[in-house]
């Protein structure tokens, strides 16, 4: 057989559809193409094949006996190429690691640390979806989904992931390196806004009650640009502490004060029930859980460091160290 001497696969498919639904117009909408493309491709195909595979009756078609018989046998053939296509994607979906999460945290948390689940698992192909949309596990084709919130998701698999805290950060040039001494400082100082987090909580962990959010200003909507206000020095941010932390590392920013503020929402690892054993969806949940470990060690130490660092200072400065 020359397979060069087969017609054209985009006519076949439009004349399985057409003679499925005994219609053009419903083949053009099931191919999202126009009444017209239809008609032109499957008059393409009888010229091309000598013969009659519709008759037509106006605006209505239906199949000759040649016609029917040619779309079983074309039906048949398309199916198969079809299931050869779903074999090799599932071979190929196999190795891929499909993980949602928000913008923020997939460039500030997920994103610095990624490369370790690369080299330790090279056999996995990972795809990051950065999107603030919550994922849809029936519709979107989603491995994992890394969620910021109260933790009711009903029929899905949900653990706690990583608790959250707040603080005010800015850069280190910032106000000329005359940075805030105490939160009373705040008072007269150039506080970026969010929609992530208000001002308000953090002000009454901090005893400043007689503070008021701010209200001029831009009011970033993604943190992640947020963040590179702070560090390109326009004013102090309120940040959570898994977005923060690889820029305060990096001493890009400072983390102002010893006083944290709380949250009710927390991250959580969320996948199908029915994804939960594969191997991909196993070997990430072992890296990321040792991740958030390591991650809260880190944080614990550096507060500590920080901490330590004030007394030593007061210490220092009384005379008494």
């Amino acid at each position: 057989m020359n397979l060069r001497q087969l017609p054209p696969l985009n006519a076949l498919k439009m004349f399985e559809a057409a003679a499925r639904h005994q219609s053009f117009s419903r083949a053009a909408d099931e191919l999202f193409v126009t009444h017209g493309a239809v008609s032109h491709q499957i008059r393409a195909l009888e010229t091309e094949l000598g013969a009659a595979l519709f008759a037509r009756d106006g605006k209505r078609v239906r199949l000759t006996e040649t016609g029917s018989r040619y779309a079983k046998a074309v039906r048949a053939a398309l199916m198969a190429l079809a299931d050869a296509t779903h074999d090799v994607r599932a071979a190929d979906r196999e190795r891929r690691l499909i993980v949602s999460s928000a913008s923020s945290f997939s460039a500030r948390w997920i994103t610095p640390r990624i490369g370790s689940f690369i080299e330790r698992n090279p056999q996995i192909d990972v795809e990051l979806v950065s999107t603030n949309n919550l994922t849809d596990f029936s519709r979107d084709d989603v491995d994992v989904a890394i969620r910021y919130g109260g933790g009711h998701y009903p029929d899905l698999h949900v653990e706690p992931l990583l608790d959250e805290v707040f603080f005010p950060v800015c850069a280190p040039t910032f106000n000329g390196g005359n940075l805030p001494k105490t939160p009373a400082d705040l008072a007269g100082a150039r506080l970026l806004r969010s929609d992530d987090e208000l001002w308000r909580p953090w002000f009454d962990a901090a005893g400043l009650a007689n503070v008021s959010e701010p209200r001029r200003g831009v009011l970033y909507q993604d943190s992640s640009n947020l963040v590179q206000a702070a560090v390109d020095g326009q004013g102090i941010a309120l940040l959570r502490r898994s977005i923060a932390m690889h820029e305060i590392a990096a001493g890009r920013l400072v983390h102002l004060f010893d006083i944290d503020a709380t949250t009710e929402a927390s991250y959580y690892f969320v996948c199908p029930p029915s994804l939960l054993p594969s191997a991909r969806v196993q070997a990430f949940r072992t890296w990321i859980f040792a991740e958030v470990k390591r991650f809260r060690a880190y944080y614990e130490k550096a507060c500590w460091n920080e901490a330590r660092t004030d007394v030593d200072s007061s210490l220092a400065a009384a005379g008494t160290g």
